[in-house]
């Protein structure tokens, strides 16, 4: 750490984006790799190799991604108390290095188990590197939702290298190949973030951090690390049998919420406000997740089962589950810089549509291309087999949705958080992917053919009826948020 660096001076930065962005961008980048690699061929991989049904797998998929975000609030909330950002990030970055390297070594026999790792690692990395960038502006600074917008272009890069190269190289090659990747990936994402701390002032210490008792307390950050560490055979039963996964979800939402519901008695009234408005995002975010999920499970399927590969000039052919996979990273780069800079130019107007309608704006984009996945159906052949390119497009549309509720959602939790309540209320935000992933396992479940030995028209027939219906509950959820948008902006208060 640079100890003549203040926080003032990071956040009175000239420009765009601080210096410090960059960093924290590569860091997440790698980082991203890491995790998207994986996520984009868990049902896949669990499908083909672990030999499970899609139902099966679906569901696995949901209680595997349900628990990676669950851990978030786990994480964000030791970050806030005991560790801080930088120790907490470190750790995290570590346990995913070995559940990497675990994967790698074995997939099959050793799945669950490092996975598990995973697990409790991004619950450490992911909340905390997004808190730290909203810590990098100035409350009232109208150039945070573009460097969130920036930061979220850094995820996905990651995610369409990863994407595409970890599902590439465990077709092609070996899945020990696939997953070793990710564990040299993960490395440099460590190393970057070390690297970065000198620029990063007093950004992310340890609330502990220059007290009194600071050393008589170090014991707290030893007990956490082997308290992680002790969870890990507990996650591996309870991922690994869904029907846990499904008490687990039953109970730590709750859990949650009565804890919120004490840091906010403990509030002021104008806080309180701020946080209820909070909790509104986080509730039509799980809605939006668990459609904008279904990336990761049915449309993986869909994709192995229903789209042709596309040749591109006859030289090579690109792989329908590497764009499942990609794609939407691809559109997110190259739209999101541009559309955080809109954000920039249309405030700098007065005419930036309010935290509420964005999202709102997010879910018709959703309802629109779940609607294009549905009509898939009526360029399919004889055999169930329809075009790569329609169902590319619709990926096109959802990332427009993705951008006006993802980034947006993580610069208004910093915006709407009291500072003593960030990490938890980040993690909070993550918790309600968890649902949202959760959600999105069952409703892929919901969506496979019931014939035991489906055809892919069968198969091109179930899923795209689910998707017509995702595409009219996506449309009422935008209607309803866009109606109720006054009462939150009143919530909000200055906040926009």
């Amino acid at each position: 750490m640079n100890p003549q660096l203040e926080l003032s001076q990071i956040q009175t930065f000239e420009g765009k984006y601080p210096k410090q962005l960059w960093w924290l961008f590569f860091s997440e980048m790698w980082e991203r790799f890491s995790f998207y690699g994986m996520r984009g061929v868990l049902t896949f991989f669990m499908v083909n190799q672990l030999m499970m049904s899609e139902s099966v797998a679906n569901l696995q998929y949901g209680a595997t991604q349900a628990f990676v975000y669950a851990f978030t609030f786990v994480g964000g909330l030791f970050a806030d108390k005991i560790l801080g950002f930088r120790r907490s990030l470190m750790w995290g970055g570590l346990l995913m290095i070995i559940g990497s390297l675990i994967l790698a070594v074995d997939p099959k026999d050793y799945f669950f188990i490092g996975i598990a790792f995973n697990i409790v690692g991004t619950g450490f990395f992911k909340p905390n590197i997004s808190s730290m960038v909203g810590t990098l502006y100035k409350d009232d600074d109208v150039r945070r939702d573009a460097g969130f917008s920036l930061f979220y272009s850094g995820i996905n890069v990651g995610a369409l290298l990863g994407g595409y190269l970890c599902v590439y190289l465990g077709k092609t090659y070996s899945w020990n190949l696939a997953f070793g990747l990710t564990a040299i990936v993960m490395t440099i994402s460590v190393a970057t973030f070390a690297f970065s701390q000198r620029y990063l002032g007093p950004i992310g210490l340890s609330p502990r951090h220059g007290q009194p008792d600071e050393a008589k307390t170090r014991w707290y950050d030893w007990a956490t690390y082997a308290g992680s560490l002790a969870i890990i055979p507990v996650i591996i039963t309870m991922v690994s049998k869904t029907d846990l996964t499904d008490y687990f979800m039953y109970t730590i939402g709750p859990l949650t919420l009565i804890y919120v519901g004490y840091e906010m008695a403990r509030s002021t009234p104008d806080e309180r406000k701020k946080l209820a408005a909070a909790m509104v995002f986080i509730l039509f975010s799980i809605i939006f997740w668990a459609f904008f999920e279904q990336s990761g499970g049915s449309l993986s399927l869909f994709a192995a089962n229903n789209l042709e590969p596309y040749s591109v000039f006859g030289w090579f052919s690109i792989d329908p589950n590497g764009v499942n996979n990609s794609s939407n990273s691809l559109f997110v780069i190259i739209f999101a810089p541009l559309l955080g800079l809109l954000w920039v130019a249309l405030a700098a107007r007065k005419r930036e549509p309010n935290t509420v309608v964005k999202f709102g704006l997010g879910f018709l984009f959703l309802a629109a291309a779940f609607w294009i996945f549905f009509a898939t159906r009526f360029f399919a052949n004889e055999k169930g087999i329809t075009s790569l390119g329609v169902f590319t497009g619709a990926y096109l549309v959802i990332t427009f949705g993705e951008l006006c509720l993802s980034p947006i959602g993580l610069s208004i939790m910093t915006k709407l958080s009291p500072k003593k309540l960030q990490g938890v209320m980040m993690g909070m935000w993550f918790l309600a992917s968890a649902y949202g992933q959760y959600a999105a396992g069952l409703l892929g479940a919901g969506m496979t053919s019931p014939l035991p030995e489906a055809t892919p028209l069968d198969k091109l027939t179930s899923y795209t009826a689910g998707y017509q219906q995702l595409a009219l509950y996506a449309l009422v959820a935008g209607v309803v948020l866009l109606a109720i948008s006054p009462l939150v902006r009143k919530l909000m208060g200055e906040v926009k």
